[in-house]
């Protein structure tokens, strides 16, 4: 066998063995296997498929290519939550602090930012002082003592996926359903906890364009956890719009801790709300209804802020110096109607631009900066009313760029849809 045998049979649409996929992954972590012809099976890959059977045979190579996190020492179900990627998404800081303030164990890894979409580590770090690196020993004791801990993937939990993301993100081959899926399944599978839930963004701002795409992609993650005897659930939910109204780092730990006190915007609490009351229905064995009325119990009377403060302080943060910059420009409206249309990608990627993200790997963020929308689609606008804030460094910026994100209409349109599709 070699892996030029391995190329052709993927570029003729066969489906490839448990046997070869373990040949090929154990060649790249070896170096014995260059990136030029690891690059030509993933553009074979995209082009012609996979199976869910080389989907799960790729998921058990990766996550068996560096160390797993063994949680077996923390009583209860551990939980683990992960979202697609999208912009203003800040549901993992407000969710899993709630989660755990029923006792729930959340002992989560998470990323930095990808592309236009904002990272829930580069968020954390905003919080001066806060320690998102925590030896395997601190983090386990820090659920088990408070129930909560997110910290930066390890870098040697499914190192194969790094290298393959690597490769991907420089060769067009991202876009791939069963690499996605075993590259989000891989790493949540590594870290031990006994239930996933999956946030599966749809719409102009997220990877997947399509309720159609979103769902396949969710059904192939379900169906890897199966086999992998995970539970996993996976909701699917809109990026027409930015999640909330704050975009940017600092600012969305600010907007995180405005729902945690109960006066955060609706479709964020909206979110927050159904996913954590399906999980605790879940782990605490009550009714859906009951659990959702018991997690707005737990923000409207403090407890889920508690937890949240009680992590940051555990990991060494400081919210009383968060930090916002005060240069602020205001993006006005042109004209008077209706948003009909905001493009999210594209704020994301203005967010990017005046530094709230990277536009090369070793660039630094400013936490400072970033975007306050002032409307979202449905509503009513006026000309010259201020559509959104835009936080700024030391960088200008072109106006005119941020107010073509929004489309304006005399006709007015329904609000659209926070949930689009529960799938277990």
């Amino acid at each position: 066998m070699t892996i030029i045998d391995i190329i052709n049979r993927k570029r003729e649409g066969e489906e490839l063995s448990k046997t070869e996929i373990d040949f090929w992954i154990d060649g790249m972590m070896s170096g014995e296997i260059p990136d030029y012809q690891i690059s030509a099976l993933l553009m074979a890959i995209v082009l012609k498929g996979m199976t869910f059977d080389e989907a799960y045979f790729l998921t058990d190579a990766m996550v068996n290519s560096g160390e797993t996190v063994n949680l077996s020492s923390i009583d209860g179900i551990k939980v683990d939550k992960h979202s697609t990627g999208g912009v203003g998404d800040k549901i993992t800081i407000i969710l899993a602090p709630l989660l755990a303030s029923f006792g729930i164990k959340i002992a989560k890894m998470s990323g930095r930012g990808l592309g236009h979409t904002g990272g829930t580590i580069d968020k954390l770090e905003s919080i001066p002082g806060f320690k998102v690196e925590l030896s395997r020993e601190e983090f386990i004791e820090q659920t088990r003592n408070i129930g909560l801990a997110i910290i930066s993937q390890s870098g040697n939990l499914v190192p194969a996926d790094k290298k393959l993301y690597a490769l991907r993100d420089i060769t067009g081959t991202v876009s791939s359903i069963p690499l996605i899926a075993s590259s989000i399944m891989s790493k949540k599978i590594a870290s031990g906890s006994d239930l996933i839930f999956i946030d599966v963004k749809v719409g102009n701002g997220a990877l997947m364009q399509t309720l159609e795409e979103a769902s396949k992609l969710a059904r192939t993650m379900i169906a890897i956890g199966a086999k992998s005897e995970k539970t996993v659930i996976c909701m699917l939910t809109n990026m027409d719009e930015p999640l909330g109204y704050a975009i940017g780092n600092s600012l969305e730990i600010k907007e995180a801790i405005d729902t945690l006190s109960g006066m955060g915007p609706i479709d964020v609490i909206e979110l927050v709300v159904k996913s954590a009351s399906m999980i605790v229905s879940r782990c605490l064995n009550i009714d859906i209804e009951e659990a959702k009325e018991q997690c707005f119990k737990k923000i409207n009377n403090g407890e889920a802020l508690a937890k949240f403060e009680e992590m940051v302080k555990a990991q060494g943060g400081d919210l009383s110096k968060l930090e916002f910059s005060n240069r602020v420009v205001s993006i006005r409206s042109p004209k008077t109607g209706y948003i009909t249309q905001i493009n999210t990608l594209g704020l994301g990627e203005l967010a990017k631009q005046i530094g709230a993200g990277r536009i090369k790997k070793e660039d630094q963020i400013s936490y400072k900066v970033g975007i306050v929308l002032n409307c979202k689609i449905g509503d009513s606008v006026n000309t010259n009313e201020e559509l959104a804030r835009v936080y700024l460094d030391e960088l200008d910026a072109k106006l005119s760029d941020f107010t073509s994100c929004f489309t304006i209409e005399t006709e007015a349109c329904d609000r659209p849809q926070v949930i689009h599709e529960i799938i277990q």
